[in-house]
């Protein structure tokens, strides 16, 4: 083999070095990106409630408790009345998995083990952000979620801890 040859191979070895770097740190800052994307996707919406429910805040496992229905009173003896939107909805399917720790079809599954057994309600279901603020709004007990965009003084926001 001729020197040629050797200083030829020498340079494309460093070429695709080159190329590797490159495309390992293309790759890693796409993932840094959708990491980042994930941590803002749980901050683009809130929980939402009536401005005369007294609760401020709220542990996940009260809210899974009352998106499940088995929570069924505030603690002041008012009725929590519940809206969603349907299970396609991308803000359900969002609040569902982030907050709730659940997907929308085990959401809807427990729901209807309560309307068929008799044991219990589905929450209302609402079909836009619009009905969805002026149910919460005008409900007493409510109980829902909205994008940030759409909340207003209407409602109050629930921090949940």
């Amino acid at each position: 083999m001729s020197l040629f040859h050797f200083s030829i191979r020498i340079k494309s070895s460093r070429l695709c070095l080159l190329n590797i770097k490159v495309y390992f740190c293309f790759a890693l800052a796409i993932c840094l990106l959708g990491i980042k994307a994930e941590v803002r996707a749980n901050d683009r919406y809130e929980i939402v409630i009536n401005t005369g429910v007294s609760e401020k805040a709220l542990s996940v496992n009260s809210l899974r408790s009352i998106f499940s229905m088995h929570l069924k009173t505030w603690s002041d003896g008012t009725k929590i009345r519940v809206f969603v939107f349907s299970d396609d909805d991308q803000l359900h399917q969002n609040f569902s998995k982030e907050k709730l720790n659940v997907f929308p079809y085990q959401l809807r599954s427990t729901w209807d083990r309560l309307v068929y057994s008799g044991t219990g309600q589905a929450p209302i279901k609402v079909n836009s952000t619009e009905e969805m603020l002026t149910k919460v709004a005008t409900t007493p007990g409510a109980i829902g979620y909205l994008w940030r965009a759409d909340i207003n003084e209407k409602v109050n926001v629930l921090e949940i801890k």
